[in-house]
């Protein structure tokens, strides 16, 4: 029977195996080391003539069904199990069985909310540079068009290199999530915006290793920078709507898929490993089309105008 302390030493383990091996993305192993963190705790916290009766396992369920009575949510009971499950495949390489056999709950589907062409157009041309609040409105506008333009996620665009752009191809080499590399496509309105960047606010490129985008002190953006740059432009919507880069990377695709691009392009572009993440944007243009079926379809003419005659 593995004891608490026991199972420490296999958690550290683990989660130097998450990093070294399986090569996870740095949120995926700070959420796992939280994660077991939690359950740890609450195995040491049980009182000592019960936790000594149950196995690790039984410790476990009891752990998970605590979540539900506290009414967690679903999304983080979801990955709690994730974790466990992956604790498990590691603890079978190591000959230790734990024979938990979790089923993540089911997730309430959750359709992505974007911002309309207009709503993007209006915020990257009609708001004057002199009216953003920033010392730096060139960069901060070249972002938002780069990240509109292409739909990379946050922690890519903050990661891209002067060596990862192709101004003449309009390409950036993007090193997504596992370290899976995928190239990128921006049109001419993107490039622009670049380069009014580099022409006017960027410091000198002394090196190819730099970083495309840099604070005022020279260095690179974190993502918590360009989120707080993509919330700027919020208040200048005519509606009250919050904006985020994973917003603005919904956009992209949704848009992309109203004017006919193949899901399975749209996946590459993205950088989604699996179709199945991508295919929820297939719910949101079969809405776009109903809608725009009722709207010029002749039945709905006529129904328009026997609504007039009553």
């Amino acid at each position: 029977m593995i004891s608490c302390a026991d199972f420490q030493d296999h958690v550290s383990g683990f989660l130097r195996h998450l990093e070294v091996e399986k090569n996870v993305s740095p949120h995926t192993l700070r959420a796992y080391q939280t994660d077991l963190g939690q359950f740890t705790r609450f195995w040491e916290e049980l009182p000592a003539d019960t936790s000594h009766k149950l196995s690790c396992r039984q410790i476990i369920e009891r752990y998970l069904v605590n979540l539900f009575y506290q009414q967690i949510n679903k999304s983080s009971i979801a990955r709690k199990f994730s974790c466990f499950n992956s604790l498990e495949k590691y603890l079978n390489q190591q000959n230790i069985k734990l024979n938990l056999k979790l089923t993540r709950p089911r997730l309430d589907k959750k359709l992505p909310v974007y911002l309309s062409i207009d709503e993007i157009f209006y915020l990257l041309d009609k708001v004057p540079n002199d009216q953003l609040p920033t010392r730096s409105p060139l960069r901060d506008k070249a972002i938002f068009e780069l990240m509109y333009a292409t739909g990379v996620r946050c922690s890519e665009l903050v990661s891209i290199k002067i060596k990862d752009i192709n101004m003449h191809e309009k390409t950036i080499t993007i090193l997504g999530k596992g370290n899976k590399e995928r190239i990128v496509l921006f049109g001419e309105k993107a490039k622009q915006r670049l380069i009014d960047y580099f022409q006017q606010e960027r410091v000198k490129i002394d090196s190819h290793e730099e970083f495309l985008f840099l604070n005022y002190c020279h260095g690179g953006l974190t993502s918590r920078s360009v989120q707080r740059i993509i919330v700027m432009f919020r208040k200048f919507l005519k509606v009250d709507r919050p904006i985020t880069p994973h917003k603005v990377r919904h956009s992209f695709a949704t848009h992309m898929l109203n004017q006919g691009a193949d899901l399975r392009i749209i996946q590459e572009l993205l950088g989604h490993s699996s179709i199945a993440s991508t295919e929820k944007y297939t719910h949101v243009s079969l809405d776009s089309l109903s809608k725009m079926c009722e709207d010029i379809h002749p039945i709905h003419a006529i129904l328009e105008k026997q609504k007039s005659k009553k």
